[in-house]
């Protein structure tokens, strides 16, 4: 469904008149371009704390953005650190001098602040943010890389955590489109960064924005990568996908190569067809609830020679006050929303049908964070889909597997668009970029999770919102 308000507000006439009387004017945001050569385009500000180790991995992969031009802040502690790091990563580094009315504008601001230690070296945030944060251009990025605090020793444990309030915080002072990241990186994983670096950095995050992912040591190397079709001999499973989000899902892993099986219940048999008619995929009409369905994906996993991506879609709604709501409705969404996923992916595990390396990404949402008024059977399934996220982990790191969670906020889909007009307009206004996302927005995250690339995250949960108003 489009946005009338946006559409009004990004026009002349409708832009100057919104502006007279102090309304939000929501961004048309970038997107993802597969024909565009660089991830990022622009120039990108790199700068670090003294010590801090993640600045070559930055500037190796932003030698690999052909229309990105990295400069380095000058009067830094860490400048000298950064440039020497520059050199070993062959890239050629800019030396900007910050000055209040140069016209200067900056595609993403990247900060490694691994080497922060205490309380008093997070000065060195606002040393190198607050003489370039007003010089963002439209849709820019900042990205700031930190040392996981778990594996900290308490002072720099302290330290590292704040960073979290502080991209947080960014993220909601940011205009014209722009998105605030932080990743946690563990001490000798450095190599890993390079799938949340894109990701991040790119079009691909257009909706994405004050989230917190950790990376951790794998075996991925990122040398030779094929960035362009990161799934490529890639076999996926999409359940859920006749329309809306699963569509897109099936859509955008197919995109950057997977071989995708589309599922979804009988009744939407011809949806789901035409879905795998325009990506080349297979079908598989099954009611995950059923008492075979995870034998019949099971088998049709190992006919397949197992299964590389598995995207937990499938979901329901069944609105109603606790006090309302009859049991049928609880039964429904907490057997389609978690404990058939939770069946699923028991009967994958035991047949050995999950090919080393394989991704499980679930939906979960923010109804499952936050809460949500009329939505306990949903918000309860949504929590426990991020339970499942968490008590797998640990299983499926053991074997070379990952898994992990998106959680969208008000994405425009058919199920928003028949919402009240008020509450939908609330839904489209209340988070920081000031509209709803598209159903590409988690399909590109969920894409992000399954990557190769991506074998150093695990365990993590992306809300896919904005930077929603509502929850953490």
């Amino acid at each position: 469904m489009s946005d009338l308000y946006q559409t009004i507000a990004n026009s002349t006439v409708g832009n100057k008149m919104l502006k007279a009387i102090n309304l939000p004017i929501p961004t048309l945001l970038e997107r993802y371009q597969p024909e565009k050569a660089s991830y990022v385009s622009g120039r990108v500000l790199v700068g670090a704390a003294p010590g801090g180790t993640a600045t070559g991995a930055i500037l190796h992969n932003l030698k690999e953005a052909p229309e990105a031009k990295a400069s380095t802040l000058a009067g830094l502690d860490a400048a000298p650190e950064v440039e020497k790091a520059a050199g070993e990563a062959g890239v050629t580094l800019d030396n900007y001098k910050a000055e209040r009315e140069d016209e200067t504008k900056f595609k993403a601001l990247v900060f490694d602040a691994t080497g922060v230690n205490n309380i008093e070296e997070l000065r060195a945030l606002w040393d190198f943010f607050h003489p370039v944060i007003r010089k963002l251009d439209k849709c820019a990025r900042v990205l700031v890389i930190g040392r996981t605090p778990e594996k900290c020793d308490p002072e720099k444990h302290t330290a590292q955590r704040g960073l979290e309030g502080f991209t947080r915080s960014v993220g909601k002072e940011l205009k014209k489109g722009a998105t605030s990241q932080l990743v946690y990186v563990d001490e000798g994983a450095e190599t890993q960064l390079a799938s949340p670096l894109r990701f991040f950095l790119s079009a691909k995050s257009a909706y994405v924005s004050a989230q917190v992912v950790r990376v951790e040591a794998s075996d991925f190397d990122p040398a030779g990568f094929d960035w362009k079709q990161p799934l490529q001999g890639q076999k996926a499973l999409v359940t859920g996908a006749s329309r809306g989000i699963g569509a897109a899902i099936a859509q955008v892993l197919a995109r950057d190569g997977a071989e995708v099986v589309v599922l979804d219940v009988p009744a939407m048999a011809d949806e789901l067809k035409q879905v795998a008619s325009r990506i080349g995929g297979k079908t598989l009409e099954l009611d995950i609830t059923a008492e075979d369905g995870p034998q019949q994906i099971s088998k049709l996993a190992g006919e397949l020679g197992g299964l590389d991506i598995v995207v937990h879609n499938a979901g329901v709604t069944r609105d109603k006050t606790l006090g309302n709501m009859p049991d049928k409705f609880w039964d429904m969404t907490l057997g389609i929303n978690v404990r058939a996923p939770e069946r699923i992916n028991t009967k994958l595990l035991e047949d050995g049908n999950l090919n080393t390396g394989a991704s499980i990404v679930g939906i979960s949402s923010i109804a499952g964070i936050a809460g949500n008024m009329g939505q306990t059977n949903y918000g309860t399934s949504k929590a426990a889909v991020i339970g499942m996220i968490e008590s797998r982990e640990k299983e499926l790191s053991e074997r070379g597997m990952t898994i992990n969670a998106v959680a969208p906020g008000f994405i425009e889909t058919q199920m928003t668009a028949a919402m009240p007009f008020a509450i939908r307009e609330a839904g489209r206004r209340m988070n920081s970029l000031n509209q709803g996302g598209q159903p590409v927005d988690v399909a590109e995250t969920i894409a992000f999770f399954a990557s190769p690339a991506s074998k150093g995250i695990t365990g993590n949960i992306v809300r896919v919102c904005g930077q929603s108003l509502i929850g953490a």
